[in-house]
């Protein structure tokens, strides 16, 4: 088996955590320094795919705005775009800039290379300030940030999946927007603290992998 090469590490603002990327041939790995599990893996993508889907499916908007908080390698953006009409405009809200530069280098060809679709724009920038800035700006919200509402890499993230994050998000949607949030783990408190700040929560638990592997948990909250 061939080993696993050190591609580039990325400090994660506010926090003292540092993102590595790996490649071991063909598969790439992005993990936090001092961990020895991925973060993502580019193997493993189908919960990431399924956000997209399951958040997306059913909006009726003719040139729909989407935002993405989290870029990760890439697959939640291609899965996307791949569902939304040619009018739509999709924004992804990344915070370590580094990510952006492997999206555009060696992890680009893994997902398609969605960066280059003229629908798409990037601001490196905390997906929450993103929000506070564009009030009602959003037909969906795709959140993908830390591993979910009890995440692992940066503690700042709690103010997304807290009353005053959730209030921020609904705040970004417009009439009928939905929220969407990927996790690692079922988290059920997370689904009351949906239906508190005004989300009609479901609750879908797809696959790592297409049909197999194990199970990650993605909440779709409509704007009730």
């Amino acid at each position: 088996m061939k080993p696993w090469v050190h591609l580039g590490s990325a400090p994660v603002p506010g926090s003292p955590d540092e993102l590595q990327l790996w490649q071991r041939d063909t598969e790439f790995s992005i993990r936090v320094r001092g961990t020895p599990y991925d973060l993502m893996n580019s193997r493993q993508h189908g919960s990431e795919e399924a956000l997209a889907d399951l958040a997306l499916a059913g909006l009726e908007a003719a040139a729909p705005r989407v935002l993405i908080g989290g870029l990760g390698m890439g697959f939640t953006l291609a899965a996307a775009l791949r569902t939304l009409p040619g009018a739509a405009q999709v924004m992804v809200a990344e915070l370590v800039p580094e990510v952006v530069t492997w999206n555009h280098g060696p992890l680009g060809e893994v997902a398609g290379h969605p960066l280059r679709d003229p629908r798409v724009t990037v601001t490196v920038a905390d997906v929450g300030e993103v929000m506070r800035a564009h009030p009602a700006g959003f037909d969906a919200i795709l959140l993908d940030v830390d591993n979910g509402p009890e995440g692992m890499t940066r503690a700042a993230n709690d103010a997304l999946y807290g009353p005053r994050g959730l209030a921020n998000a609904r705040a970004a949607l417009r009439p009928g927007g939905v929220l969407a949030v990927w996790s690692v783990e079922h988290v059920p408190r997370f689904t009351d603290a949906l239906t508190r700040a005004g989300f009609t929560p479901q609750v879908h638990h797809p696959r790592a992998r297409h049909g197999k592997g194990g199970k990650h948990t993605v909440w779709t909250g409509r704007k009730s």
